[in-house]
């Protein structure tokens, strides 16, 4: 089993090379968690490396608010960027495919091929758009346990992710104790703090704010939010550079050397700032990241467990590696040690590791040795059924 086909050119060190995205149809009902009914839905995913004779060696890659199912390789011979996730996926890197078989989707209510908001509504004939229900993390891991049924495989010899995909893995461990050997969480939180919930209330706001959102049915006009969706952009990826990252790459540096005393673009910050706008408006879909960002808000896995942790994580038998990064302040060191000591109070396995980088959240989709190095380190570690 692998989608996973080398070409000479893409034969690159630690490459898996030319990948082809696949396409899973469930056509049965799906109850989500908000009460409302999907009728069927599709999943577009891709995998790297081999499925084992003992299948124990599968590894679940989660995504996390604006990724999707191409996290390593490339689409074409003509790609210049890789998967989102490559510095991470391949061989001899942290996951490495010599080892494992990697799972990596596009999550319900995706915008890059997964049943979403930009999908055809079989009641109207129409786009979904705003009428696509909302979606939980919880939603996210059963339709990911329905895909793994399909692909047969018994166990994920672990569930990976940054960021919003590091709260699946724990959602996963929770939801499906079984199933799930290994929880690799990397920085992440237990559930959204206000400001963080702020952050994404004024991103949604900004989109919901162009008169080119049409309520969501921008679709059927030829349109769409390009400037509440670059403003969105704009804000989040703010949250993900520290400051000394930005001061670091931009500094105070003019655009063109001097100053032009208007509100015309002049920093290099700025200019960044709104290129990263431009370009993920074009590829993103506006109702989509506000359905993200609602799961994110609405992600707390203790609150049916009265609210308590540590009540919550007891259900999990996984071993887990909780991964934070020393500058990152959208999901602090101090979010993942909460993590932590919930694992250690119901007596779980956890390594934790809180890794110096300057480049603040985004340091997770990074080629950072103290980072892929302990990573890799952890997943070798993991012993699978049927290995001599």
């Amino acid at each position: 089993m692998t989608t996973a086909l080398q070409t000479p050119a893409k034969q690159t060190k630690g490459s898996v090379g030319i990948v082809q995205p696949r396409l899973f149809r469930y056509d049965h009902p799906i109850t989500l968690q908000c009460g409302k009914t999907l009728p069927h839905y599709e999943l577009v995913y891709e995998t790297y490396g081999t499925l084992n004779a003992a299948k124990s060696n599968a590894v679940l890659v989660c995504h996390a608010l604006s990724g999707h199912h191409h996290a390593a390789g490339f689409h074409s011979e003509d790609d210049k960027k890789p998967g989102w996730w490559d510095a991470c996926i391949g061989p001899g890197k942290a996951i490495d495919t010599n080892r494992f078989y990697v799972v990596s989707l596009n999550n319900l209510g995706g915008c890059h091929g997964s049943t979403g908001p930009n999908s055809i509504n079989p009641d109207t004939h129409k786009p979904y758009g705003p009428d696509f229900p909302i979606v939980t993390v919880r939603d996210w891991v059963n339709s990911q346990h329905t895909l793994m049924q399909h692909l047969e495989i018994p166990h994920w010899a672990a569930v990976v992710g940054g960021s919003l995909g590091g709260m699946q893995a724990m959602q996963w461990s929770i939801d499906f104790p079984d199933l799930v050997r290994n929880a690799v969480v990397i920085a992440a939180a237990p559930k959204l703090s206000a400001q963080n919930i702020a952050f994404n209330e004024v991103a949604r706001k900004a989109i919901l704010s162009d008169p080119d959102f049409r309520e969501g049915h921008y679709y059927e006009h030829n349109t769409y939010p390009k400037i509440g969706l670059s403003l969105a952009r704009m804000l989040g990826h703010i949250t993900y550079l520290s400051d000394a990252a930005m001061r670091e790459k931009f500094g105070r540096e003019l655009r063109d050397g001097a100053k032009s005393f208007d509100f015309d673009v002049e920093f290099q910050v700025e200019s960044y700032l709104n290129y990263q706008g431009e370009v993920f408006s074009k590829n993103f879909d506006a109702n989509t990241y506000l359905l993200m960002t609602r799961a994110l808000d609405y992600f707390d896995p203790a609150e049916e467990f009265d609210h308590d942790l540590r009540i919550a994580l007891a259900q999990a038998k996984a071993h887990f590696l909780v991964l934070s990064f020393t500058t990152d302040w959208r999901f602090s060191p101090e979010r993942s040690r909460e993590i932590v000591q919930a694992l250690l109070a119901a007596r779980k396995q956890v390594s934790y590791a809180d890794i110096e980088c300057p480049q603040g959240h985004d340091s997770f989709l990074l080629d950072v040795p103290r980072y892929t190095n302990l990573f890799k380190a952890y997943m070798n570690s993991i012993e699978l059924d049927g290995e001599h």
